[in-house]
């Protein structure tokens, strides 16, 4: 698909030299910024409709001064523009405004992460992996029962009691199935004395396990290391701002950090765990 898009912007720039008369050089400022977005963007078809999904190149623009994405951005649309003139049934996905904040949570190294799991508890282990494979929220590993697990996928609820299901992947049920036989849960899966582990106690947990190994680590670097090991191997930001249960690709954008030298991969090949 993407070798298909480098010969419509040639086709592009030959418009704009041949029938627009542009310069050289004026083709070359619309040539580099989608060229650029063709190699980074996620490109495939959908109900007939090529997807150009631009938001990871927003995302790694979104650091410059607001007049050069603005340029990037309408050199871009002409070349939409171009593609449907010539009847190419295609759509324009993440031009929307994304704003790189000032400071980010510090991800957890993925080697720390390991470590911490060779020398936790059964219970800690599966805190951790349940962060970090599915980047939950503290409070939704609080409130998850014993009835959303199912065999292949767990029912979350998340803010505003907005509920999504993520994959019960081979090695949550290898865990799940150890877990269960030493603690027995009834209703919760994290409880004690029949009532559910508050968020600061699972937290409390959480934390002991990462300092055995000499490292302060919080459930919020967990789900934020969840977000960027994906993105930075090539998950697609769609797949991952459901998993993390955002509202908005804008919230994603906020909460991950991207590499320029990303590659399209399914989230199970991309994510540390599964490989």
């Amino acid at each position: 698909m993407k070798e298909k898009f480098y010969k419509y912007l040639k086709e592009f720039c030959e418009y704009l030299l041949d029938l627009k008369n542009y310069s050289q050089l004026t083709v070359k400022t619309y040539n580099t910024p989608i060229a650029e977005a063709i190699k980074i963007s996620e490109i495939y078809e959908e109900n007939g409709k090529i997807i150009f999904d631009i938001t990871k190149f927003r995302i790694q623009i979104a650091s410059l001064n607001p007049k050069t994405i603005n340029k990037k951005i309408s050199s871009i649309n002409s070349f939409i523009k171009y593609l449907e003139s010539k009847n190419i049934a295609i759509k324009l996905v993440g031009n929307n405004t994304i704003k790189s904040p000032q400071t980010l949570p510090k991800p957890i190294q993925t080697k720390n992460i390991f470590e911490s799991l060779e020398e936790a508890t059964i219970q800690e282990k599966l805190i951790i992996v349940f962060i970090y494979s599915f980047g939950l929220r503290i409070s939704e590993l609080a409130s998850l029962k014993l009835e959303d697990i199912k065999t292949t996928s767990i029912q979350v609820t998340g803010k505003g009691n907005k509920q999504r299901e993520i994959p019960a992947t081979d090695i949550i049920q290898v865990l799940l199935q150890e877990y269960l036989e030493v603690y027995t849960p009834k209703k919760y899966l994290f409880e004690e004395d029949e009532k559910a582990l508050t968020t600061r106690q699972l937290q409390y947990r959480l934390e002991k396990a990462f300092k055995r190994i000499g490292i302060k680590a919080s459930p919020h670097q967990l789900r934020h290391s969840f977000a960027t090991d994906l993105l930075n191997d090539g998950a697609r930001i769609n797949d991952i701002s459901e998993l993390l249960g955002h509202s908005s690709l804008k919230a994603t954008g906020i909460y991950t950090k991207l590499t320029t030298n990303t590659k399209l991969k399914q989230y199970n090949n991309a994510h540390p765990l599964n490989k």
